[in-house]
């Protein structure tokens, strides 16, 4: 039996720079599955443990109220938690992945249903990992 996975602090994108550079454009690429867009951007780095950073945002324009944003968080963050190794076994040594997944709707969609984006969306950009390093 496999150990479970994690989503450890690490494995978060927190640092400011990082993000401006993740939304600021040059080499990011921009996906989406309705009611889930993700931003990640795809660098050569030796300096980083963790391969895979992530962000996650619901806009408070989406939903006014602090706990309909959290509860969306938590499916989100869990939804990757469960289905990570789809991009962690693909990546290269050295190399790294920042994404962002961006909350699109205003309204609450079931956690199977949300799972299934973040799945489709992490297969998307496993498969554009492959063809670029071919």
């Amino acid at each position: 039996m496999t150990a479970p996975a994690r989503f450890q602090k690490q494995e978060r994108i927190v640092s400011q720079k990082l993000i401006e550079e993740l939304f600021g454009g040059g080499q990011s690429h921009s996906l989406a599955a309705f009611p889930l867009r993700v931003v990640y951007m795809q660098q050569e780095r030796q300096d980083r443990q963790e391969p895979v950073k992530v962000l996650v945002s619901v806009s408070k324009k989406r939903f006014h109220h602090a706990v309909d944003r959290n509860r969306v968080k938590r499916q989100i963050r869990e939804a990757y938690r469960l289905q990570k190794q789809i991009l962690t076994e693909r990546i290269e040594p050295g190399q790294t992945i920042d994404m962002a997944f961006i909350w699109l709707s205003d309204q609450h969609f079931p956690t199977a249903e949300v799972s299934s984006r973040v799945r489709h969306l992490l297969e998307r950009i496993a498969k554009r990992i492959e063809h670029r390093d071919e």
